[in-house]
Formats: structure tokens, C-alpha cells, sequence
């Protein structure tokens, strides 16, 4: 018996499009984690697009680095960072080899294994706010720096894969600045979300962190 339409994986061709096609497309699509406890899934309800080189919010910016590597392609593969010494962000590289373009999932809707959500993310007052931002959302799918470079589109083998899900229309989506991008970057609309979506982060504008004394 064939999958369901909404079951189907996503092809590598999906991610080897223009970021800024790439990045609203993603709204309803499913993310599936697949851990050692067992499997998990992700509606995804908001992200961020990063457009490398020419893009001055990007980690690409400056050029090629041993932590930004993975964002240099090839298309369908994760891009994982550290931040602030305490969080995990996962990213979707995307466009051609060498492009270093990406997504940031920065929010979604956990559908499967809540229940192990739950227990990384014992803050979260309800189920809606499990994957409420980028660190949460990693830290509810256990994602970190060993999955920087695992492979969207090798099938049940690979720890993530993102299926077909149920894709937003355009005028059910918004569009603005993305959440604490500062300097030459801090006005693109690069940000997109479900609108009025319960599981979306709110906005915040860039602030210079402070230097302790």
C-alpha cells in the first residue's frame, strides 16, 4: 500500500531552490526525529532564512568556517549550531553546493511523542510552548552538534527526514524581520510564520548583549 500524500518524503530537489522559495514552503511541512527513546514529529510553524555571503545575519557572512561548514551544502542537510554557551539551533541548508544558504526552524507544533518533549522541556507550561523558539525546539527533539551535517533525504536510516505534511497556503502565512538579527541585516523580512498560530515565537528585535564587568 502506497504512503499517504501527506506521509511522502521530501526530495532532495525540494532544498535545492532559492532560500527564500525554500523558507515559506516549510510552513506545515512534518520534521521527523528519530531518537534512541523513540520517533518524534514536528509541524513546523515558523522559520528564518539566511542567505549566506550575500546575507550580513548570516553565519555565512565571512565566508567558510569549521562551525558553519555544513551550511555549504550539499542541499537537504542539517546545519547545527551552539549559542550563547547553553543552546542548540537547528537549520536546513539549502540551494546549490556552495551557496551556504539556510532555514532556521525557529518553531513548531509537536504531533508526535509529546511525551518525550515533555521531559527535556519540563519548563514549558503546556504542550504549545515545547517548541516555542529555535532552543526549545531543539532542545524538545534532542538535537545537537551531532547532528550538524545528518542527511534530510536518506530515508528511515537517517536520524531527521521532512515529509510532505500539509503545506500553507500563502495567504494563511505572514512575513517580517527576523527575531534579534542586528546591523545591516536586521530589517530583511526574512522571518515567516503561520498566522495566528498558537506554537509561534514572539517577536523581538536585536539588543546588543552586555559585556559584564
Amino acid at each position: 500500500m502506497s504512503a499517504r500524500p501527506d506521509r511522502t518524503p521530501l526530495p532532495r530537489s525540494f532544498f535545492d531552490r532559492p532560500v527564500l522559495t525554500v523558507a515559506p514552503d516549510l510552513l506545515g511541512r512534518t520534521l521527523v526525529r528519530r531518537t534512541p527513546d523513540g520517533p518524534m514529529e514536528l509541524r513546523i510553524t515558523e522559520v528564518e532564512a539566511y542567505e549566506g555571503e550575500a546575507d550580513p545575519g548570516s553565519h555565512a557572512y565571512r565566508g567558510r568556517t569549521a562551525r558553519n561548514a555544513s551550511m555549504f551544502g550539499p542541499p537537504g542537510h542539517a546545519y547545527v549550531y551552539f549559542i550563547y554557551g547553553m543552546w542548540f539551533s537547528l537549520n536546513l541548508v539549502c540551494g546549490p553546493p556552495g551557496h551556504a544558504s539556510g532555514v532556521l526552524l525557529r518553531a513548531g507544533e509537536v504531533t508526535v511523542g509529546a511525551e518525550l518533549a515533555r521531559k527535556r522541556r519540563v519548563s514549558a507550561r503546556n504542550d504549545r510552548e515545547l517548541a516555542k523558539g529555535p532552543a526549545r525546539l531543539a532542545t524538545a527533539l534532542a538535537v545537537d552538534r551531532s547532528l550538524d551535517g545528518a542527511d534530510l533525504c536518506s530515508g528511515t536510516d537517517s536520524p531527521l527526514s521532512l515529509l510532505t505534511g500539509t503545506p500553507v497556503a500563502p495567504d494563511l502565512r505572514s512575513h517580517g524581520p527576523r527575531t534579534g538579527v542586528g546591523g545591516a541585516g536586521a530589517a530583511h523580512p526574512y522571518r515567516y510564520w503561520i498566522t495566528h498560530d498558537p506554537t509561534v515565537s514572539p517577536y523581538r528585535a536585536h539588543a546588543p548583549r552586555r559585556r559584564s564587568t
